[in-house]
Protein backbone atom coordinates (compact mmCIF):
# COMPACT_ATOMS: atom_id res chain seq x y z
CA UNK A 1 0.00 0.00 0.00
CA UNK A 2 1.72 3.18 -0.97
CA UNK A 3 1.00 6.67 0.91
CA UNK A 4 -1.72 8.24 -0.86
CA UNK A 5 -3.88 5.48 0.51
CA UNK A 6 -3.07 5.81 4.11
CA UNK A 7 -5.33 8.97 5.90
CA UNK A 8 -5.75 9.86 9.51
CA UNK A 9 -9.32 9.77 8.80
CA UNK A 10 -11.88 7.92 7.28
CA UNK A 11 -15.37 8.85 7.06
CA UNK A 12 -17.99 6.27 5.55
CA UNK A 13 -21.14 8.59 4.41
CA UNK A 14 -20.99 11.77 2.31
CA UNK A 15 -24.28 12.71 4.22
CA UNK A 16 -25.05 15.91 6.28
CA UNK A 17 -23.00 14.71 9.21
CA UNK A 18 -20.21 12.68 7.48
CA UNK A 19 -19.30 16.01 4.98
CA UNK A 20 -19.41 17.88 8.65
CA UNK A 21 -17.08 15.82 10.33
CA UNK A 22 -14.91 15.78 7.18
CA UNK A 23 -14.38 20.01 6.39
CA UNK A 24 -13.78 19.65 10.39
CA UNK A 25 -11.30 17.20 10.70
CA UNK A 26 -9.34 17.94 7.86
CA UNK A 27 -9.21 22.51 8.65
CA UNK A 28 -7.76 20.87 12.43
CA UNK A 29 -4.68 19.36 9.56
CA UNK A 30 -6.09 16.21 9.43
CA UNK A 31 -5.83 14.14 6.10
CA UNK A 32 -9.41 13.17 5.26
CA UNK A 33 -10.51 10.67 2.90
CA UNK A 34 -14.40 10.16 2.53
CA UNK A 35 -16.17 7.16 1.03
CA UNK A 36 -19.59 7.22 -0.73
CA UNK A 37 -21.26 4.68 -2.69
CA UNK A 38 -23.61 6.26 -4.23
CA UNK A 39 -22.70 8.90 -7.11
CA UNK A 40 -23.57 12.09 -5.77
CA UNK A 41 -23.13 12.80 -2.09
CA UNK A 42 -25.58 14.81 0.45
CA UNK A 43 -28.60 12.98 -1.44
CA UNK A 44 -30.81 13.81 1.67
CA UNK A 45 -29.64 17.17 2.01
CA UNK A 46 -30.76 17.22 -1.84
CA UNK A 47 -34.41 16.13 -1.23
CA UNK A 48 -35.34 17.71 1.98
CA UNK A 49 -37.66 20.73 2.45
CA UNK A 50 -39.21 20.46 -0.79
CA UNK A 51 -36.04 21.00 -2.23
CA UNK A 52 -35.19 24.08 -0.43
CA UNK A 53 -33.71 22.31 2.87
CA UNK A 54 -34.70 22.65 5.98
CA UNK A 55 -31.28 23.24 7.76
CA UNK A 56 -31.91 23.97 11.05
CA UNK A 57 -34.47 25.27 13.33
CA UNK A 58 -34.12 28.55 15.73
CA UNK A 59 -35.42 26.55 18.99
CA UNK A 60 -32.95 23.49 19.33
CA UNK A 61 -33.30 21.86 22.62
CA UNK A 62 -32.17 18.62 23.93
CA UNK A 63 -36.35 17.88 24.53
CA UNK A 64 -36.66 18.31 20.91
CA UNK A 65 -34.66 14.87 20.29
CA UNK A 66 -36.04 10.90 21.40
CA UNK A 67 -33.17 8.84 22.66
CA UNK A 68 -32.87 6.29 25.23
CA UNK A 69 -29.85 8.37 26.93
CA UNK A 70 -32.03 12.06 26.98
CA UNK A 71 -28.59 13.32 28.05
CA UNK A 72 -26.75 12.68 25.52
CA UNK A 73 -27.56 14.65 22.73
CA UNK A 74 -26.78 17.83 24.86
CA UNK A 75 -22.63 18.19 24.84
CA UNK A 76 -23.07 18.01 20.80
CA UNK A 77 -26.06 20.83 20.82
CA UNK A 78 -24.28 22.97 23.29
CA UNK A 79 -20.57 22.78 21.16
CA UNK A 80 -21.92 23.93 18.04
CA UNK A 81 -25.34 24.63 17.94
CA UNK A 82 -27.90 26.03 14.92
CA UNK A 83 -26.26 29.85 15.40
CA UNK A 84 -22.81 28.22 14.33
CA UNK A 85 -24.22 26.58 11.59
CA UNK A 86 -26.87 30.02 10.65
CA UNK A 87 -23.05 31.78 10.54
CA UNK A 88 -21.87 28.94 8.41
CA UNK A 89 -24.63 29.77 5.95
CA UNK A 90 -24.16 33.33 6.34
CA UNK A 91 -20.64 33.28 5.53
CA UNK A 92 -21.39 31.47 1.91
CA UNK A 93 -23.87 34.29 1.50
CA UNK A 94 -26.92 31.68 1.33
CA UNK A 95 -30.13 33.20 1.12
CA UNK A 96 -32.50 31.46 3.52
CA UNK A 97 -35.68 32.46 5.30
CA UNK A 98 -38.13 31.28 8.33
CA UNK A 99 -41.67 28.90 8.07
CA UNK A 100 -43.75 28.19 10.85
CA UNK A 101 -41.55 27.27 14.54
CA UNK A 102 -38.47 28.24 14.07
CA UNK A 103 -38.02 26.26 10.34
CA UNK A 104 -35.14 27.39 8.42
CA UNK A 105 -35.27 26.93 4.56
CA UNK A 106 -32.64 28.12 2.08
CA UNK A 107 -35.02 30.78 -0.35
CA UNK A 108 -33.40 28.86 -3.36
CA UNK A 109 -32.02 25.43 -4.00
CA UNK A 110 -30.84 22.16 -1.29
CA UNK A 111 -28.03 22.29 -3.35
CA UNK A 112 -26.73 25.47 -1.88
CA UNK A 113 -26.37 23.51 1.63
CA UNK A 114 -24.21 20.79 -0.60
CA UNK A 115 -22.31 22.91 -2.07
CA UNK A 116 -21.29 25.10 1.22
CA UNK A 117 -20.27 21.32 2.23
CA UNK A 118 -18.35 20.83 -0.27
CA UNK A 119 -16.27 24.22 -0.58
CA UNK A 120 -15.59 23.75 3.16
CA UNK A 121 -14.15 20.29 2.19
CA UNK A 122 -12.00 21.26 -0.87
CA UNK A 123 -10.73 23.97 0.50
CA UNK A 124 -9.27 21.96 3.97
CA UNK A 125 -8.55 19.38 2.03
CA UNK A 126 -10.79 16.37 2.32
CA UNK A 127 -11.08 13.94 -0.23
CA UNK A 128 -13.76 12.26 -1.44
CA UNK A 129 -14.29 9.32 -3.28
CA UNK A 130 -18.21 8.72 -4.85
CA UNK A 131 -19.18 5.35 -6.60
CA UNK A 132 -16.85 3.95 -3.71
CA UNK A 133 -18.44 0.77 -2.22
CA UNK A 134 -17.02 -0.97 1.05
CA UNK A 135 -16.40 -4.52 0.53
CA UNK A 136 -14.82 -5.31 4.28
CA UNK A 137 -13.32 -3.65 6.88
CA UNK A 138 -10.80 -4.74 9.65
CA UNK A 139 -8.52 -3.74 12.06
CA UNK A 140 -5.64 -3.94 13.69
CA UNK A 141 -3.08 -1.22 14.19
CA UNK A 142 -5.39 1.22 12.40
CA UNK A 143 -8.31 0.71 10.19
CA UNK A 144 -8.33 -1.12 6.76
CA UNK A 145 -11.20 -0.22 4.54
CA UNK A 146 -11.31 -2.59 1.38
CA UNK A 147 -13.63 -0.93 -1.19
CA UNK A 148 -14.30 -1.40 -4.86
CA UNK A 149 -11.90 1.90 -5.85
CA UNK A 150 -9.16 0.65 -3.63
CA UNK A 151 -7.52 -0.33 0.07
CA UNK A 152 -7.18 2.21 2.52
CA UNK A 153 -5.82 2.62 5.58
CA UNK A 154 -6.12 5.49 8.73
CA UNK A 155 -6.34 5.72 12.79
CA UNK A 156 -9.77 6.49 12.65
CA UNK A 157 -12.75 5.14 11.10
CA UNK A 158 -16.05 7.20 11.27
CA UNK A 159 -19.48 5.86 10.65
CA UNK A 160 -21.66 8.28 8.89
CA UNK A 161 -24.12 5.96 6.92
CA UNK A 162 -27.50 7.25 8.98
CA UNK A 163 -30.52 4.83 8.61
CA UNK A 164 -32.61 2.45 6.17
CA UNK A 165 -34.90 5.39 5.52
CA UNK A 166 -35.70 5.78 1.97
CA UNK A 167 -33.74 3.51 0.37
CA UNK A 168 -34.25 4.80 -3.23
CA UNK A 169 -31.59 7.36 -2.60
CA UNK A 170 -29.03 4.54 -1.95
CA UNK A 171 -29.93 4.65 1.97
CA UNK A 172 -29.07 0.83 4.13
CA UNK A 173 -28.44 -0.12 7.26
CA UNK A 174 -25.13 -0.90 6.75
CA UNK A 175 -24.12 1.07 9.88
CA UNK A 176 -25.57 -1.03 11.92
CA UNK A 177 -23.78 -3.89 10.19
CA UNK A 178 -20.16 -2.43 11.52
CA UNK A 179 -21.42 -1.81 14.88
CA UNK A 180 -22.14 -5.36 15.00
CA UNK A 181 -19.22 -6.31 13.69
CA UNK A 182 -17.37 -4.70 16.34
CA UNK A 183 -19.94 -5.93 19.12
CA UNK A 184 -21.59 -2.93 19.94
CA UNK A 185 -25.00 -2.78 20.48
CA UNK A 186 -27.51 -1.47 18.39
CA UNK A 187 -31.02 -0.42 19.84
CA UNK A 188 -33.43 -1.43 16.99
CA UNK A 189 -33.87 0.69 14.53
CA UNK A 190 -37.83 1.56 13.43
CA UNK A 191 -39.30 4.53 10.77
CA UNK A 192 -39.99 8.05 12.27
CA UNK A 193 -41.29 10.81 11.08
CA UNK A 194 -43.90 8.53 9.11
CA UNK A 195 -47.33 8.21 7.96
CA UNK A 196 -49.45 5.99 10.13
CA UNK A 197 -51.84 3.03 8.09
CA UNK A 198 -55.60 2.38 8.19
CA UNK A 199 -56.75 -0.73 9.69
CA UNK A 200 -59.32 -2.03 7.51
CA UNK A 201 -62.12 -0.94 9.75
CA UNK A 202 -60.82 2.92 9.48
CA UNK A 203 -59.85 2.21 5.70
CA UNK A 204 -63.74 1.59 4.71
CA UNK A 205 -64.57 4.45 7.09
CA UNK A 206 -62.44 7.52 5.88
CA UNK A 207 -60.71 6.61 2.72
CA UNK A 208 -63.25 8.87 0.87
CA UNK A 209 -61.29 11.72 3.13
CA UNK A 210 -58.36 11.13 1.27
CA UNK A 211 -56.49 14.72 0.47
CA UNK A 212 -58.02 16.67 3.14
CA UNK A 213 -56.35 18.52 5.95
CA UNK A 214 -57.58 19.82 9.28
CA UNK A 215 -55.65 21.83 12.18
CA UNK A 216 -55.90 19.46 14.69
CA UNK A 217 -54.35 18.51 17.91
CA UNK A 218 -52.50 14.83 17.94
CA UNK A 219 -51.48 13.38 21.28
CA UNK A 220 -50.23 9.78 22.05
CA UNK A 221 -48.33 8.80 25.45
CA UNK A 222 -48.41 11.74 27.10
CA UNK A 223 -46.91 13.96 24.15
CA UNK A 224 -49.14 16.11 21.96
CA UNK A 225 -48.49 18.42 18.66
CA UNK A 226 -50.75 21.03 17.35
CA UNK A 227 -50.75 20.92 13.55
CA UNK A 228 -52.01 19.94 10.26
CA UNK A 229 -53.17 15.94 9.73
CA UNK A 230 -53.88 14.81 6.42
CA UNK A 231 -56.09 12.31 5.44
CA UNK A 232 -54.37 9.77 2.86
CA UNK A 233 -56.08 6.64 0.87
CA UNK A 234 -53.34 4.39 3.34
CA UNK A 235 -54.09 6.15 6.70
CA UNK A 236 -52.85 9.76 8.14
CA UNK A 237 -49.89 12.01 7.42
CA UNK A 238 -49.03 15.74 7.80
CA UNK A 239 -47.06 17.49 10.18
CA UNK A 240 -48.80 17.15 13.49
CA UNK A 241 -48.86 12.98 12.38
CA UNK A 242 -45.19 12.82 11.75
CA UNK A 243 -44.25 14.43 15.12
CA UNK A 244 -46.48 12.11 16.76
CA UNK A 245 -45.22 9.02 15.42
CA UNK A 246 -41.62 9.87 17.07
CA UNK A 247 -43.79 8.75 20.21
CA UNK A 248 -45.64 5.18 18.98
CA UNK A 249 -45.23 2.12 19.58
CA UNK A 250 -46.98 -0.79 18.07
CA UNK A 251 -50.58 -1.17 19.51
CA UNK A 252 -50.44 2.72 20.83
CA UNK A 253 -53.40 4.90 20.26
CA UNK A 254 -53.60 8.19 19.34
CA UNK A 255 -56.09 10.75 21.03
CA UNK A 256 -57.14 13.75 18.15
CA UNK A 257 -58.60 16.97 18.41
CA UNK A 258 -59.89 17.78 15.42
CA UNK A 259 -61.13 21.35 16.41
CA UNK A 260 -58.49 22.87 18.56
CA UNK A 261 -59.30 25.86 20.60
CA UNK A 262 -62.90 25.35 20.49
CA UNK A 263 -65.16 23.77 22.94
CA UNK A 264 -67.31 22.40 20.25
CA UNK A 265 -70.29 21.99 23.08
CA UNK A 266 -70.70 25.52 23.99
CA UNK A 267 -70.59 25.99 20.16
CA UNK A 268 -73.21 23.47 19.35
CA UNK A 269 -75.22 25.53 22.47
CA UNK A 270 -74.47 28.85 20.82
CA UNK A 271 -75.77 27.20 17.48
CA UNK A 272 -78.68 26.10 19.02
CA UNK A 273 -79.82 29.27 20.45
CA UNK A 274 -79.53 31.00 17.58
CA UNK A 275 -80.01 28.83 14.32
CA UNK A 276 -82.54 26.32 15.39
CA UNK A 277 -83.34 25.09 12.31
CA UNK A 278 -80.17 24.70 10.64
CA UNK A 279 -78.04 21.03 9.59
CA UNK A 280 -75.45 20.52 12.46
CA UNK A 281 -73.17 19.31 9.83
CA UNK A 282 -73.71 22.79 7.86
CA UNK A 283 -72.42 24.97 10.66
CA UNK A 284 -70.06 21.86 11.40
CA UNK A 285 -69.29 22.71 7.76
CA UNK A 286 -68.16 26.63 8.31
CA UNK A 287 -65.18 25.90 10.64
CA UNK A 288 -63.92 22.10 9.46
CA UNK A 289 -63.63 20.88 6.35
CA UNK A 290 -67.06 19.61 4.50
CA UNK A 291 -65.92 16.16 3.67
CA UNK A 292 -64.71 15.73 7.43
CA UNK A 293 -67.90 17.40 8.91
CA UNK A 294 -69.86 15.15 7.05
CA UNK A 295 -68.68 11.94 7.26
CA UNK A 296 -68.14 12.03 10.41
CA UNK A 297 -71.62 12.75 11.20
CA UNK A 298 -72.59 10.01 8.92
CA UNK A 299 -70.72 7.57 10.55
CA UNK A 300 -71.98 8.62 13.85
CA UNK A 301 -75.53 8.95 12.70
CA UNK A 302 -75.92 12.70 13.46
CA UNK A 303 -77.13 14.54 11.13
CA UNK A 304 -80.14 16.45 11.84
CA UNK A 305 -81.54 19.80 12.58
CA UNK A 306 -79.36 21.19 15.62
CA UNK A 307 -82.22 22.03 17.42
CA UNK A 308 -82.74 18.82 17.62
CA UNK A 309 -79.83 17.93 19.89
CA UNK A 310 -80.32 17.03 23.76
CA UNK A 311 -77.64 17.60 26.67
CA UNK A 312 -76.35 13.95 25.96
CA UNK A 313 -76.20 14.34 22.02
CA UNK A 314 -74.36 17.47 22.15
CA UNK A 315 -71.88 16.03 24.74
CA UNK A 316 -71.22 12.72 22.02
CA UNK A 317 -70.65 14.72 19.39
CA UNK A 318 -67.71 17.33 20.90
CA UNK A 319 -66.63 13.65 21.62
CA UNK A 320 -66.49 12.33 18.16
CA UNK A 321 -65.11 15.72 17.02
CA UNK A 322 -62.32 16.44 19.79
CA UNK A 323 -61.72 13.03 21.62
CA UNK A 324 -61.22 11.08 18.13
CA UNK A 325 -59.49 7.96 19.12
CA UNK A 326 -57.27 6.33 16.51
CA UNK A 327 -55.07 2.92 16.76
CA UNK A 328 -52.88 2.48 13.58
CA UNK A 329 -52.09 -1.16 13.19
CA UNK A 330 -48.66 0.37 11.64
CA UNK A 331 -46.92 2.77 9.62
CA UNK A 332 -45.67 2.77 6.27
CA UNK A 333 -42.16 1.77 7.01
CA UNK A 334 -38.83 3.14 6.36
CA UNK A 335 -39.57 3.79 2.59
CA UNK A 336 -42.07 6.95 3.22
CA UNK A 337 -40.07 7.92 7.20
CA UNK A 338 -37.77 10.48 6.84
CA UNK A 339 -35.63 9.26 9.83
CA UNK A 340 -34.80 6.07 11.91
CA UNK A 341 -35.56 5.68 15.48
CA UNK A 342 -33.19 3.81 17.24
CA UNK A 343 -29.73 2.87 16.01
CA UNK A 344 -26.01 2.74 17.87
CA UNK A 345 -26.86 2.62 21.73
CA UNK A 346 -25.80 5.91 23.15
CA UNK A 347 -24.40 4.04 26.23
CA UNK A 348 -21.76 2.59 23.96
CA UNK A 349 -20.39 5.93 22.83
CA UNK A 350 -18.18 9.23 24.23
CA UNK A 351 -20.80 12.23 24.55
CA UNK A 352 -18.03 14.22 24.10
CA UNK A 353 -16.21 13.09 21.38
CA UNK A 354 -18.56 9.96 19.44
CA UNK A 355 -16.06 7.46 20.04
CA UNK A 356 -17.21 4.00 20.27
CA UNK A 357 -15.86 2.99 24.06
CA UNK A 358 -14.82 -0.11 23.14
CA UNK A 359 -12.98 0.46 19.98
CA UNK A 360 -10.25 2.85 20.06
CA UNK A 361 -10.66 5.25 17.18
CA UNK A 362 -14.57 4.12 16.12
CA UNK A 363 -16.88 7.09 15.61
CA UNK A 364 -20.42 7.09 15.18
CA UNK A 365 -22.25 10.27 14.12
CA UNK A 366 -25.62 11.15 12.71
CA UNK A 367 -28.91 9.63 12.37
CA UNK A 368 -26.75 6.31 12.63
CA UNK A 369 -27.18 7.09 16.53
CA UNK A 370 -30.04 6.24 18.78
CA UNK A 371 -31.12 10.06 18.32
CA UNK A 372 -34.10 11.30 16.35
CA UNK A 373 -34.97 14.83 16.23
CA UNK A 374 -38.61 16.14 15.40
CA UNK A 375 -39.74 17.44 12.37
CA UNK A 376 -38.57 21.13 11.39
CA UNK A 377 -34.79 20.35 10.93
CA UNK A 378 -33.94 19.35 14.42
CA UNK A 379 -32.35 16.01 12.51
CA UNK A 380 -30.19 18.07 10.34
CA UNK A 381 -29.39 19.81 13.26
CA UNK A 382 -28.20 17.20 15.10
CA UNK A 383 -26.04 16.20 12.17
CA UNK A 384 -24.03 19.33 12.17
CA UNK A 385 -23.41 19.27 15.73
CA UNK A 386 -22.45 15.49 15.81
CA UNK A 387 -20.63 15.83 12.91
CA UNK A 388 -18.49 18.95 14.01
CA UNK A 389 -17.94 17.77 17.51
CA UNK A 390 -16.37 14.44 16.30
CA UNK A 391 -14.42 16.15 13.51
CA UNK A 392 -12.57 18.07 16.62
CA UNK A 393 -11.30 14.74 18.25
CA UNK A 394 -10.73 12.24 14.99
Amino acid sequence: MNSADIFDVIIIGAGAAGLMCAATAAQRGRNVLVIEHNKKVGKKILISGGGRCNFTNLLVHPENFISGNPHFCKSALSRFNEQDFISLVEKHNIPYHEKTLGQLFCDGKSNEIVELLLKECEEAGAEIKTSCEIIQIGKDNSFKVETSNGNFTAESLVIATGGPTISKIGATGFGYKIAEQFGITVVKPQPSLVPFTWNKDDLKKYSTLSGVSVDSIVQCGGNSFRGNILFTHKGLSGPAILQISNYWNEGGELGINLLPGTDLSEKIKEWKRESQKALLMTLLGAILPKRVAQRFLELSGYDKPVNQYNERDIERVSTIFQEWKVIPPGTEGFEKAEVTKGGIDTNELSSKTFEAKKVEGLYFIGEVIDVTGWLGGYNFQWAWSSGYCAGQFV
